[in-house]
């Protein structure tokens, strides 16, 4: 059967021209924004009103920790009853929390009662970027644009990652310190509820599955092949957390402060770049093959970061890192589509996102000791470290990362199966 050029060269512009597709796309943008803007926001409130980084860094790792654990809990839910059955509800409790948090830091609270706070901020944590996966899922099918969304979305996630933090910094240090958690607030709530309101394109709950009562559904984690996953993202999210500890080390440490951000930028510039290549190439090569070199790539360049002792050899090396980290993203985002049928891809893709937020709140708690312990870089061992033992666990089980055939499936029962193709 002929290709024709969309199937075999597909494209950015092919798949924005998706129909309805920016009809999720527009909210999720603006509901997921958010989400990078939380943490930095609770470190330099907590900061301004405790006068300590290690009270600040504390609140804001039970936040980030509160909702790896709870994520894939509501990625469950709404692979169950919906995805708007879970966002209005969880928007309306997470925009309270911040709000209780924010009120509670400048009443000068005690520490618990900010853990306190930070435990339901960070568990009702709406997971836009999940469930914009999930509907391309949904829209795509088997289509080879597939590949082009989850580049797409990782794109999306790298400038999210890099807006969000500047504007929450300008807000905290040029308005107030507390308008960064309050403009997280309010926009997770105003774009939460638009997002949700776009029931036609959100997948179909399992629950109105005409088999349901006939099936009995199964958690994404009882698929082998995403536990595999999990492993891989952890380690991900080491580099990016060891990272973020590391460059504002090493700058303070030759007193360049000021070149943190130029360095992490480069990190972030060299992830959106790759994201984009990567999206735009119409790959021969199988996604098992293609993230077993990926990861592989990106251990490589983590070991170098240790022994770097210039600024300009630390950006070369993390734009290299950054290049590196995307195309495992990606594929691996990919790889779901293909262990996992749609009514459980929402619960699948929240695993993975928190295992890489679980994986950076491990990272910065280790490098930040590596550091006060130890030589001025001894942070950089953490991305190497994560890497290296998540490439290990990645080649043992790769076996695990290939579909099962035609009667694989996460529900067990007598409703029909559907046939998945193997890549």
């Amino acid at each position: 059967m002929a290709s024709t050029v969309t199937e075999t060269r597909p494209g950015y512009g092919q798949l924005l021209r998706t129909p309805r597709a920016w009809t999720f796309l527009l909210p999720g943008f603006a509901a997921r924004q958010p989400f990078a803007m939380l943490t930095i926001s609770i470190v330099l409130l907590v900061q301004h009103t405790t006068g300590s980084y290690g009270a600040a860094g504390a609140v804001s790792a039970v936040t980030g920790v509160s909702m790896a654990l709870f994520a894939p809990f509501s990625g469950k839910l709404a692979d169950r009853f919906g995805q708007r059955a879970v966002l209005v509800p969880g928007v309306l409790v997470h925009s309270a929390s911040v709000i209780t948090l924010t009120v509670l830091a400048l009443s000068d609270a005690p520490l618990w009662a900010l853990f306190a706070a930070a435990v339901p901020a960070g568990a009702s944590t709406p997971q836009i970027g999940p469930m914009v996966r999930a509907r391309w899922g949904v829209k795509l099918q088997d289509s080879p644009l597939a590949t082009t969304a989850a580049a797409f979305e990782s794109v999306t996630d790298e400038l999210t990652f890099v807006l969000g933090p500047l504007v929450a910094t300008a807000l905290c240090t040029g308005v107030d310190p507390s308008a960064g958690l309050l403009t997280e607030a309010g926009l997770t709530l105003i774009g939460g509820l638009l997002f949700a309101a776009q029931k036609s394109t959100q997948p179909k709950p399992s629950s109105q599955n005409e088999d349901h009562a006939r099936v009995e559904h199964v958690s994404a984690l009882r698929v082998p092949g995403i536990r595999v996953l999990i492993v891989t993202f952890l380690g991900i999210g080491a580099v990016f957390g060891g990272m973020q500890v590391s460059l504002a080390a090493f700058t303070e440490s030759i007193g360049e402060p000021g070149l943190n951000g130029v360095l992490y930028g480069t990190f972030a510039a060299g992830n959106m770049l790759s994201g984009v290549v990567c999206g735009a190439i119409a790959w021969k090569v199988s996604p098992q093959r293609r993230l077993l070199v990926a990861y592989a790539a990106l251990t490589l360049m983590a070991s170098g970061l240790w022994a770097a002792h210039s600024a300009l050899l630390l950006a070369g090396l993390g734009l290299l890192v950054g290049v590196c980290i995307a195309p495992a993203l990606i594929t691996g985002y990919t790889l779901v589509d293909k262990l996992v049928p749609p009514t459980g891809r929402t619960e699948a893709f929240t695993w993975l996102t928190g295992a890489v937020a679980l994986g950076q709140a491990a990272a910065v708690t280790v490098a930040g000791q590596l550091e006060d312990r130890f030589w001025d870089g001894a942070g950089f061992l953490v991305p190497l470290g994560g890497t290296a033992l998540a490439l290990v666990v990645l080649v043992t089980l790769r076996s695990r990362l290939v579909p099962r055939g035609p009667g694989r499936t996460v529900a067990r029962g007598v409703g029909h199966r559907q046939p998945v193709a193997v890549d």
